[in-house]
């Protein structure tokens, strides 16, 4: 049983912590292959993995089995099997087993090479990661091998642009400081560079092979896990303890920059590194017509058995009534008795109507997907011109998804934004700054290209006036706090200084210092040198205060050439206030600067500093130091270390940098609105960037009610506590709504939630660590998965998803590929809903991988023109509603369908019965003949009647299906066929025969108008009574009424009205 929470009455569970189990022996493979771990009961297998991936599904003797095992998933392939075995049965066959076996095989076999194909590409994939070239120590020298030959324990080197096979530990590089510049943009969506730095006695000590070879340090660490942004262990080596962080750490998949060589220990290896534990399995797709349709099968199946047991009763009664009338045929019918003949009966009718599930409806529909695919790969709308990029539709059974759509998700960083940061404004000392001001901008003498990467930087003049005057003492403060307080590498190219950034706005901050006379000239392990209005300064560091997502800052503490130690911070307005010194005029106004900024959709820094003692940094860097060499509560001791010097700062000023969106994101965002699309936004950006680029989008506005992570738990804990026993309530889990419990959770459409993936983890328990601290409000969650921990999970999960659905905005920060992967999956589990997800790094794969479908999200509603699409975005509701094919639909269809068949057979039965004509004799050929082409014939109407876009295509296939009933006919049903094999062509003749014969056309005829007929009557009553057809009504959500008589072109020349009105007795719609 799981604890109580003393406060809730809510299962807690017991506190779980990392394991710091996982020990690396440098150069020593025997240790990592002689470790062992138990997996299943007494079964054991190597701990420590190879570093080979293997990512295909299938291989030559699996893929047979396992591709028709996922086949044979969808209902209709089993009811396809079990009708082709009946019909290998003689007593009770009607056909011939092969006439279905074939063309069941054909779909087989062109949905496994589809298979085979994708699976091919994985496999040449895996082999090209696998056999990538790189240099592994081995004795006392690096030999060139493969990626696939890496074990942990083993040194490599690395060289640049070349891509890291593992997690290793960075030991040294070529670069000053053994600095290692890497591109993480695989891993999450960053394209700046980030810069990571061995500990200072590796780089002192292992500067030749030789020490490599002879380095015997033990890493002892936290377990394989799926946390990027986290690392925790520990480096001992001659007797010495070091810390290890995340910053020491290069990750797989991160490729090296600007770094001649460098090299590192291996710590994870293959599927236990971090980016491959974020990377889900690979899952087949169902769409929503799919699942339906299974649905639909077995219902059908029922259908069929309930219809054939009837006709077999009947036909058991008919028999004995007419061996007992004709009794002189006792002995034709002496070994069958009535009950044995409706047995056969039962079993013939089931072959016989099998036929109600089409095997040629699948084959069309596989026949559709294909040339949907080639559609959008043609789409000059979606050709991106700049990368010459064309649409391409990577998979050909989930086309019609595009039309259901619900929910996207979506990256941020190269995906809504341009990730091209420009700082714009900045207040300091209560003075404003920037466009806007009154103050005209220029650019700086001397500066220009030489420093901006991204083109010329223009400041305010009054800015530039005041920082050269010197005479501001915060306005020196403010610039040096700019030129300090980051985490930017330079390096100089053609005699240029060129900054490397983890983030763009740490750039845009750096260039704007010197572009004012604060120049970033270079940085060690402990120094960083600038040059403040051309006098080069060098700063002692002693000690980096880190930035994360619960602290929204960072922190350098420094001593300054005279000797003096001071902090800078930088961070979020919110956390640099409340730990102000004193709150007087100038604060007052910078804090109202910051709201004008924020109106503007400005990312906003409030800048402050202090002066530290001599004695007061000697008693904090003792603690610091033992805080950092732990293994168990590193991270919460440092918090408290860092908390405690970050307070009575001095403010001195704020600042505002713009983050360019891609062209169009926020008018595209608002059409996907109207269409009753909600955007969810996922990335792994820290909350403020997030946030303010939901403001800039549009997603966010300024009367959104954001939901803070405290809120949130509290909305759920209040959920929970009500929902808890309903189990002895006897109700589901469901049962009770979310809106019941917190009614303004659903009718605030005003609302959005804003959410880390650390809280993210602790609410739903997803994660490996659940971290958990005194007081939190999240305690109350149950823990474990004993007893009936499943049914609490999905009661918070499905709590979770009810809150941020009925949000205007979810956006979700510091998420994980796999947390990404995880909200995908909970929105489709509780909602059933259609979704998209959208991102252009390898971080998103996995989330990609767990949705419904993938980019591009442009499509055609029907054959309305894209223009008229973006004109009218409502229009897309009634794919999301299921409005054109559902279970009403389906049932008002098989009804219509019953009925037209009835009719058909009926009349065709009523106008034979003792008919001779000039040529139809009124045999059986002539009698089936006749049906089947009334049938044919009213479908064809039906199929006109309600085809409200003609495009030449549609035509074309109306007509092809008639013309090919013709063709077939006669081909079957000549006498060539006939001599060939009478027993299959049984027909020769009939159509000629029949339809030769007026009086056979005129019994069609009547058949079309009597099926036809109750369609023309109820479009004509809708037409009269002004009422829309479901293929006609589209509601809208625009609030102001718009009325208009449109011509719309729907393709090749053809034209039809769209006509927009708002009826009395209605909200707006639209009537095509």
């Amino acid at each position: 049983m799981a604890e109580q929470d003393p406060g809730t009455g809510c299962p807690r569970g017991k506190k779980e912590l990392p394991a710091f189990t996982w020990q690396v022996r440098a150069n020593d493979r025997r240790y990592h292959a002689q470790s062992k771990k138990k997996f299943a009961f007494c079964l054991s297998r190597k701990k420590y993995r190879g570093n080979a991936i293997k990512t295909a599904k299938y291989n030559l003797l699996t893929f047979l089995p396992l591709n028709l095992y996922e086949q044979f998933h969808r209902m209709a392939n089993v009811y396809f099997v079990f009708v082709i075995l009946l019909q290998t049965f003689p007593e009770i066959s009607t056909v011939p087993w092969y006439t279905l076996l074939l063309p069941l095989s054909c779909l087989l076999v062109i949905r496994g090479l589809r298979d085979l194909i994708d699976d091919i590409g994985r496999h040449q994939s895996d082999r090209s990661i696998n056999s990538r070239p790189c240099e592994i120590l081995c004795g006392k020298r690096f030999q060139r091998q493969k990626w696939c030959h890496i074990r942990v324990g083993d040194i490599v080197r690395l060289r640049k642009d070349s891509v890291v096979p593992a997690d290793v530990l960075l030991l040294c590089s070529s670069e000053p400081s053994s600095l290692c510049y890497v591109e993480t943009a695989d891993i999450d969506g960053e394209t700046n560079l980030k810069f990571r730095q061995a500990l200072l006695v590796t780089h002192q000590e292992l500067g030749s092979e030789e020490s490599m070879a002879a380095f015997d340090g033990r890493v002892t660490c936290e377990e394989p896990n799926s946390r990027m942004h986290s690392f925790t262990g520990t480096l001992e080596w001659r007797g010495q303890t070091h810390s290890l962080d995340s910053e020491r750490i290069l990750l797989r998949g991160c490729r090296i920059r600007n770094t001649d060589v460098c090299y590192g220990l291996v710590i994870y290896a293959g599927f236990d590194s971090k980016i491959m534990r974020n990377c889900g399995k690979i899952k087949r797709k169902k769409t929503k017509l799919d699942r339906m349709m299974d649905r639909l099968v077995v219902v059908i199946f029922l259908l069929l058995l309930v219809t054939s047991l009837g006709l077999a009763v009947a036909s058991g009664f008919w028999a004995r009534t007419f061996q007992e009338k004709h009794s002189y045929l006792a002995a034709v019918y002496r070994n069958t008795s009535p009950a044995q003949q409706a047995f056969l009966t039962f079993w013939g009718f089931t072959i016989l109507l099998s036929v109600i599930i089409p095997m040629s409806m699948y084959i069309t529909l596989e026949f559709i997907y294909l040339v949907n695919s080639f559609f959008i790969n043609w789409d000059l709308e979606m050709y991106y011109a700049v990368k010459d990029i064309p649409a391409k539709a990577r998979s050909t059974s989930l086309n019609d998804q595009l039309g259901q759509i619900e929910y996207i998700f979506s990256d941020k960083t190269g995906t809504l934004t341009q990730n091209i940061m420009t700082f714009k404004k900045c207040c300091v000392n209560g003075t404003i700054y920037g466009p806007g001001t009154g103050h005209e901008n220029k650019q700086p003498p001397g500066s220009g290209s030489a420093w901006d990467h991204h083109g010329e930087q223009k400041v305010d003049v009054m800015l530039l006036e005041a920082a050269q005057r010197d005479s501001d003492p915060v306005l020196r403060e403010f610039l040096r706090l700019l030129a300090l307080c980051h985490t930017v590498m330079v390096e100089e190219r053609g005699g240029q200084l060129v900054y490397q950034a983890a983030s763009p706005d740490e750039e845009a901050l750096v260039l704007a210092a010197r572009s004012l006379g604060y120049v970033f000239l270079a940085r060690t392990q402990d120094t960083i040198t600038i040059s403040e209005l051309g006098r080069t300064r060098t700063y002692q560091v002693l000690a980096m205060l880190d930035f994360n997502s619960d602290r929204k800052r960072m922190s350098v503490l420094v001593r300054d050439p005279q000797g003096s130690i001071r902090l800078y911070t930088k961070g979020a307005d919110t956390v640099v206030l409340e730990r102000l010194r004193r709150r007087g005029r100038s604060e007052a106004f910078t804090e109202r600067a910051l709201d004008l900024f924020a109106e503007e959709t400005l990312r906003t820094l409030c800048l402050a500093s202090k002066e530290v003692s001599e004695a007061e940094y000697q008693e904090w860097g003792r603690r610091h130091h033992e805080a950092a060499v732990l293994l168990q509560g590193r991270a919460q001791e440092l918090d408290r270390l860092y908390e405690e010097m970050e307070q009575n700062l001095q403010l001195l000023g704020a600042t505002a940098i713009e983050d360019k969106l891609q062209d169009g994101v926020p008018e595209t965002i608002q059409l996907l609105k109207l269409g009753n699309i909600k955007v969810w936004v996922l990335t792994g950006d820290k909350r403020e960037t997030a946030t303010n680029i939901g403001y800039a989008c549009r997603l966010l506005t300024d009367d959104t009610e954001i939901l803070e992570e405290k809120e949130i738990s509290e909305i759920l804990q209040a959920y929970w506590a009500s929902n808890n026993n309903l189990s002895g309530s006897g109700e589901g889990p469901g049962s009770s709504p979310l809106s019941q419990q917190c009614p303004e959770a659903s009718c605030h459409r005003r609302r959005a939630i804003i959410i880390s993936g650390d809280f993210l983890d602790k609410i739903l328990h997803k994660g490996e660590v659940l971290k958990e601290k005194k007081g939190w409000p999240w305690r109350w969650l149950p823990r474990g998965r004993t007893g009936g921990s499943q049914e609490q999970e999905s009661l918070v999960e499905k709590a979770f998803v009810d809150l941020a659905t009925s949000c205007q905005a979810v956006i979700c920060c510091r998420v994980t590929p796999k947390q990404k992967a995880l909200i995908v999956q909970l929105v489709k589990k509780h909602k059933k809903a259609v979704t998209l997800a959208i991102g252009d790094g390898a971080n998103d794969v996995n989330m990609i991988k767990s949705e419904c479908i993938s980019p591009p999200p442009t499509a055609d509603i029907g054959d309305v023109s894209a223009k008229k699409s973006l004109e009218f975005p409502e229009l897309y509701v009634t794919g999301q509603q299921d409005e054109l094919f559902n279970y009403r639909v389906f049932g008002v269809t098989l009804l219509h369908g019953v009925g037209t068949s009835l009719t058909s057979f009926y009349i065709a039965l009523w106008a034979f019965e003792d008919h001779v004509g000039s040529k139809a004799v009124g045999d059986y050929e002539s009698f089936s003949v006749t049906v089947a082409v009334s049938a044919l014939l009213s479908v064809l109407v039906e199929i006109v009647l309600d085809t409200k876009f003609w495009t030449v295509l549609s035509f074309l296939m109306v007509t092809a299906s008639l013309l090919f009933f013709c063709l077939f006919s006669f081909l079957t049903q000549s006498i060539d066929a006939f001599r060939i094999a009478p027993a299959i062509f049984c027909f020769p003749d009939a159509s000629w025969n029949a339809f030769t014969d007026p009086y056979v056309l005129l019994v069609v005829l009547l058949s079309l108008v009597v099926n036809t007929l109750p369609s023309l009557t109820v479009h004509a009553f809708c037409a009269t009574l002004g009422k829309a057809t479901t293929q006609q009504l589209y509601p809208s959500t625009v609030g102001a009424t718009r009325v208009a008589v449109t011509e719309v072109k729907v393709g090749w020349g053809i034209r039809v009205r769209l006509s927009l009105q708002k009826p009395s007795w209605a909200g707006e719609e639209k009537v095509l």
